[in-house]
């Protein structure tokens, strides 16, 4: 691999990665378009490191970004989500085996959600990414999901594989999670960047791979859940699972 993109939204979605970075030697940091891209080593794997923002322009941007000017071999987005389907609890992990785009409707003129010329409404992730991600998330729950519901208050997480659906809107709302169940029966979860980052890579032919824990369940609660966790659980879990998948690529 020459090197790996590696994009969050927020911060704390990246854990304590650029720390271990510079650990392991010099950081190299490039600003583009209002974004840092740190360039170095991370658990022994070449990487391009970068904080895209909320949103699906601000991840499509980075994501070209990367591989325009960086020449990245391939992207993983690592963040939380809203849990969609019901079984879904605040803890879970969801690995996109497809993405989506649940706001993009330019009916009549082409079918819902499908993205007009492309002639496609999903985007697969990359097979092989997304299994070393889903074993590298499994043995962080196998090693880690005991401390994890000690110290968090949370059921013991699990680790699910399935279609992630992204929109520029934060979904807190019963009835707006509710008309996602019943227009996509298949989605697991609903975030803001995955699908637009999918469709990017697509059309460069660069691997991508989307991992995703549940912040919170897209209600009325959301905005709570979501602050309360990403303050004090999105970081263990992006560095656990990180550091096992990208020594998992050695």
């Amino acid at each position: 691999m020459k090197r790996l993109g590696i994009m969050a939204a927020l911060p704390q979605e990246l854990g304590d990665l650029l720390a271990r970075m510079r650990a392991a030697g010099a950081v190299e940091t490039v600003t583009l378009g209002a974004r840092d891209y740190h360039l170095g080593f991370a658990d022994g794997v070449a990487v391009v490191v970068a904080l895209a923002r909320i949103g699906k322009v601000a991840a499509a941007a980075t994501a070209s970004a990367l591989i325009h000017k960086f020449d990245v071999e391939a992207i993983v987005f690592t963040g939380v989500a809203g849990g969609v389907r019901a079984d879904m609890r605040v803890g879970d992990i969801v690995v996109g085996d497809a993405l989506l785009q649940h706001d993009l409707d330019a009916s009549p003129l082409f079918p819902s959600y499908e993205v007009p010329l492309l002639g496609r409404a999903r985007f697969d992730a990359d097979r092989s990414l997304s299994g070393a991600l889903f074993v590298a998330a499994d043995a962080f729950v196998a090693h880690e999901g005991d401390a994890l519901m000690a110290r968090f208050a949370i059921a013991r997480p699990q680790v699910h594989r399935g279609l992630i659906v992204s929109g520029d809107r934060f979904v807190a709302s019963r009835e707006v999670v509710q008309g996602l169940r019943d227009a996509l029966p298949d989605a697991l979860a609903v975030e803001m960047e995955g699908a637009a980052i999918a469709q990017v890579c697509f059309e460069h032919e660069v691997r991508c791979a989307i991992i995703r824990t549940i912040s919170d369940t897209a209600d009325g609660h959301a905005s709570h859940s979501f602050t309360a966790f990403l303050g004090d659980v999105a970081e263990a879990y992006s560095s656990g699972v990180l550091s096992r998948f990208l020594s998992s690529l050695l």
